[in-house]
């Protein structure tokens, strides 16, 4: 822009920014508005380029034929007059000379006649100069004129430029107005991303105490130290300083340390938010000692930490991992009071990362000597010595321990020696005093001191190891097989080529023994020591061939049941071929039940599955991933990955990988799942597994339909199917069917959506999916609302969650109620749409689905709408804008823009009575109209062109609205939308006579034609609301239009109702699925 023009701009935005300021009364800070707005001229007069290119090309077409009055007098000019002139003087002398004149005379009349030449040659160059300026002048004013130029320049400038910049500036930036003082709130405020990880934090951390080992009965012998450790908890409360109370319990193995930590977690459990216990297996035989990392992921994974921390562990080293865990791990747990229990504990720098430092919480340590942690530690530190137990403490475990009542006088001296013989030990002495009953205190006393110089525990172990038949032995030996984590019926069954029945006998009769403790329910784990006892006599009393085998039978059975139970979920997926049958499930609840109960099993004993069948290891792997998905257990999918990725073996490590990417997904992380995907669909093609490529393809193709990019979602899809078309991938086939209709559906082919959906539903219902019934039932009542079908759709999306109940899909569960709380709405009840997209958002945020919650607040915006509050409808919509952003998801992100520009536009509408004000949702209408083209999405951009034409037939750029309507129809037709054509055709008839070319009474004869016609043409998919507003339109066109009203379309309410564009109109083929 010329300097000279810039001052012209900046003249007219110092007035518009004035204007501005005086609107507001004040509140707008003038001076820090004309500074942006003078940093944004540049842009503002791109708007405005053509007109002012048109502008600078008169200019230099009149500075190319304008000269100046100093031009004229040049040699070229004057030259033949002044010669002239010069000559008759000289003539005018010589004559007077010759007539006798003399000589003062003849130059006298010589000197005349030269000034009259001169004079005379001056004023015909003057009088020929002064018109041609005034001609020039008069044609800079008339149309097309330089003048007339710059007006229409600064006009597009102030029109196209100005206004829209401070209609936008006045959206994001707030008035400036003296804040109110307002007191320190008590409780941190949280934004709409900190509300969805403190819900599910919230739920976490009151599931945690579930955890724990259960405690029964009264705890005997350790009252005081319980008492002391309530003590130091009372105090630190009582201080003024937020700080952890640190307790080490330290004591010898069997001392009851990890008991007595437990049991205070639950005693005091009403003063803290959750608790976690982490094995440190500081000192265990034959393993190393838990990392720091891994202690830290189980304790954000237990307290409710974001999940995908817990999924994605790859990508930097050990050490910078641990920083940034402990740093989440301390964060997280800033102000919130929590029990951890860090068992048998070595490293006093490991504790020290593991107490978390910003809060009341109650830190538990156990190990075998005292623990001297660092000093700099803000904390409150105990050291708490755990002993052997008192004669009466020892006393009152061997009576609740004893097998059966005993008969006979107290017998002093022997409870005194078998209390000595035990080592005053909790564990050895219930394992002892199991005994009696069956042995007199006598007895018992001689029976353990017969095994000579051994350790307390040892010898206790002897004992009730050498009560027991030959298969309660042959378990307790084999159960050393089962490594750490608790066990039931079924591993022991496995274990002993036995029936459950069996082994829950037997199970039993070892609990009762003390040998096995009991964690919750029919579930046992063998104590460090009892572990380490039965190893040791695995090892000597058992073939290596006869471990081996019941290794390989315990995850061959489980593998066995575990694809079963997954198979009564997603039926005959070609990942389980030939695996069918209940294997003795009643119902798929208690098959789930089963699973939830033993997938920590089932993780522990994938750790010890060296030379066990590959194939086996990759059956239950794969079960054990969909079950991780099917629950959101990203945490124990985490670990899987992991470890498959140490054994480093191909297959094994793709199955997880794919797994993992579908993970990703459902966090929302969705161009690291699609990385992940695409990377597993080119090691599935190089492996040439068909199978496995074609659904790695099908994930992809549905991370691509979530990303918004339809067209090679459908490539991707399509791919698939074409892999899948055996018989025996039909259930896969299946999943890419109903996932292509989905694609199809936001494409706008509903035609084909319901064609494939009923294809998927046949080959599910013969595969006996129920949840890939589930979610073609969902997808087709997407479909039906896009119809209008709305009691079509209701009766899917119920059948669709009922089956996610069935299956504990919560994911599947809140997705159904966001639909059916959307048909609601569509059934124009925004009531009861509101009540049901509330719970589906905290389902959704309880599930940490990111993608769900996006939608939900895009869906809740227009409930919101429809019910009146446009103001939160607004902050609704921009959140889902905000979000959909972050995923990347850019078809979501248009349809939030779509949405969030309409209701902004009327928001402004309904406060000034007019359209005028609508610069920002004209922007983001346009960027919503720009993604919609981008990703091919035909009926999104022809809606934007639609509200885009409203706004611009009330900012009086009827031509350009016009345009805009006739590209509408135009899209409209592409995809056979007659509903949508309907509108585009009548918001035509409303502008023709303002925009038609041959004025204003030919463009209402030719709008009264067409509304005619659009009357005529009468279909079953017409919106309502059109038959009545083309009624009124033909009516005002009947009485006349006046243009000094402008168009009147938006005041007379003739325009598409928020929910018009929701229901697409296009023709459907008898498809009933």
């Amino acid at each position: 822009m010329r300097d000279s023009h810039r001052a012209d701009a900046e003249r007219l935005l110092v007035r518009a920014v004035e204007e501005e300021a005086r609107r507001t009364g004040g509140r707008t800070d003038f001076g820090a508005l004309m500074s942006r707005a003078r940093a944004a001229l540049d842009t503002m007069a791109a708007g405005a380029a053509e007109e002012y290119a048109a502008y600078t090309r008169a200019l230099d077409s009149v500075a190319a034929g304008d000269r100046p009055l100093a031009e004229r007098f040049s040699r070229a000019t004057l030259g033949t007059p002044l010669l002239v002139t010069g000559v008759a003087a000289a003539a005018a002398i010589g004559a007077d000379l010759a007539l006798g004149a003399n000589t003062g005379l003849a130059f006298g009349a010589g000197a005349v006649v030269a000034v009259a030449g001169t004079a005379t040659t001056v004023a015909k160059v003057t009088a020929s100069h002064w018109p041609a300026a005034h001609r020039r002048a008069a044609a800079a004013g008339q149309p097309g004129g330089a003048e007339q130029l710059r007006l229409q320049w600064l006009t597009a400038l102030e029109v196209r430029g100005i206004r829209p910049y401070l209609d936008q500036q006045r959206m994001l930036t707030p008035a400036s107005r003296t804040p109110k003082k307002q007191s320190a709130p008590v409780v941190r405020q949280l934004r709409g991303g900190d509300r969805s990880a403190a819900a599910r934090t919230r739920v976490v951390l009151e599931q945690s105490f579930g955890h724990l080992p259960q405690v029964e009965g009264a705890f005997t012998g350790r009252r005081t130290e319980l008492a002391q450790i309530a003590q130091w908890v009372h105090a630190a409360r009582a201080s003024t300083e937020t700080r952890p109370t640190v307790v080490v319990l330290h004591g010898e193995p069997g001392s009851g340390r990890t008991s007595l930590a437990v049991r205070a977690a639950h005693t005091l459990k009403d003063q803290f938010r959750g608790a976690c216990v982490v094995d440190l297996r500081g000192q265990v035989a034959g393993e190393s000692p838990l990392p720091t990392r891994d202690a830290l992921l189980h304790l954000l994974n237990r307290l409710g930490a974001p999940r995908e921390q817990l999924l994605f562990r790859e990508g930097a080293s050990a050490e910078q991992q641990v920083r940034r865990l402990g740093e989440l791990y301390h964060q997280h747990l800033t102000g919130t009071p929590v029990t951890v229990v860090l068992d048998d504990a070595t490293d006093a720098e490991q504790v020290r990362t593991l107490v978390p430092e910003r809060s009341d919480s109650l830190v538990i340590v156990t190990a075998r000597e005292p623990l001297e942690l660092p000093e700099d530690l803000a904390a409150w530190v105990h050291q708490l010595p755990v002993g052997p137990l008192d004669a009466a403490g020892a006393e009152e475990l061997l009576r609740e321990v004893a097998e059966e009542q005993e008969s006979g006088p107290y017998d002093y001296p022997s409870t005194e020696a078998i209390v000595e013989l035990c080592g005053g030990l909790p564990l050895a002495l219930r394992v002892a005093g199991s005994a009696l009953g069956a042995r007199s205190r006598h007895t018992l006393a001689e029976d353990l001191g017969a095994y000579g110089p051994v350790g307390a525990v040892e010898r206790a172990l002897w004992l009730r190891y050498a009560d027991q038949g030959d298969q309660a032995r042959r378990l307790l030996r084999r159960l050393a097989l089962a490594g750490r984590a608790s066990l039931g019926a079924a591993a022991a069954a496995s274990l002993l080529a036995t029936d459950e029945q069996e082994a829950d006998r037997l199970l039993t009769v070892l609990a009762r023994a003390g040998l096995l403790t009991r964690v919750r329910g029919s579930r046992f784990r063998l104590h460090d020591l009892v572990r380490a006892f039965a190893l040791a006599r695995l090892l000597d009393e058992e073939e290596a061939a006869e471990r081996t085998a019941a290794q390989e039978r315990l995850l061959t059975n489980y593998a066995e049941l575990a694809d079963a139970v997954i198979r009564m979920v997603d039926g005959k997926m070609s990942t389980r071929a030939g695996q069918f049958g209940s294997h003795g499930f009643g119902s798929l609840d208690s098959a789930l039940r089963w699973l939830d109960d033993e997938s920590s099993f089932i993780t522990s004993a994938l750790r010890h599955a060296e030379g066990v069948d590959q194939a086996t290891v990759l059956h239950l792997l794969g079960a054990l991933c969909d079950y991780c998905l099917l629950r959101g257990d990203l945490y124990r999918l985490g670990e899987i990955s992991e470890l498959t990725q140490a054994v480093d073996q191909g297959l094994l490590e793709r199955s997880v990988q794919w797994r993992t990417g579908i993970a990703a997904r459902q966090l929302g992380e969705l161009d690291k799942a699609r990385t992940t995907l695409s990377s597993v669909v080119g090691l599935y093609h190089e492996a040439q597994n068909d199978a496995g490529e074609a659904l790695a393809l099908c994930s992809l193709g549905i991370t691509l339909h979530h990303q918004g990019n339809l067209t090679e979602a459908a490539a991707r899809l399509e791919e698939a199917l074409a892999l899948q078309s055996s018989e025996a991938q039909a259930e896969d086939r299946a999943w890419s069917l109903h996932a292509l209709a989905a694609v199809e559906r936001d494409r706008g082919d509903l035609r084909r959506a319901l064609a494939l959906l009923a294809d998927a539903l046949r080959l599910h219902r013969e595969g006996e999916s129920l949840h890939g019934e589930a979610w073609t039932q969902f997808q087709l009542g997407q479909v039906r609302l896009r119809t209008g079908e709305v009691a079509l759709a209701e009766e899917a999306l119920g059948t669709a969650l009922e089956l996610y109940g069935r299956t504990r899909d919560g994911r599947g569960e809140a997705w159904a109620m966001t639909q059916l709380a959307r048909a609601r709405l569509l059934d124009g009840d925004p009531a009861a749409a509101l009540e049901g997209l509330r719970e589906a958002l905290a389902r959704h945020r309880d599930n940490e689905d990111a993608r769900g919650e996006a939608w939900t607040l895009y869906y809740l915006g227009q409930a919101l709408e429809e019910d009146g509050d446009t103001d939160q409808a607004v902050r609704e919509l921009e959140r889902a804008r905000t979000m959909f952003s972050r995923m990347r998801d850019v078809y979501g992100l248009a349809c939030a823009r779509h949405h969030s520009g309409r209701v902004t536009r009327d928001q402004r509408a309904a406060q000034t009575g007019n359209l005028r004000n609508s610069g920002f949702a004209r922007q983001l209408l346009m960027d919503a109209r720009a993604d919609f083209r981008r990703i091919k999405v035909p009926y999104g951009e022809a809606w934007a062109c639609v509200e885009l034409a409203l706004i611009d037939a009330g900012n009086g750029r009827a031509a350009q609205a016009l345009e805009l309507c006739e590209e509408a129809a135009g899209l409209f037709a592409s995809y056979g939308d007659a509903r949508g054509g309907d509108w585009a055709r009548f918001l035509r008839c409303t502008l023709l006579p303002y925009a038609s070319p041959g004025g204003s009474e030919v463009g209402t004869v030719v709008a009264q034609q067409e509304l005619a016609e659009l009357i005529e043409a009468r279909h079953p998919a017409r919106d309502v609301k059109l038959e009545q507003s083309a009624a009124a339109l033909a009516v005002a066109l009947e009485r006349g239009v006046d243009l000094e009203d402008g168009w009147q379309a938006w005041r007379l309410g003739l325009t598409p109702t928020p929910s018009a564009g929701h229901i697409m109109g296009v023709p459907l083929e008898a498809v009933q699925p």
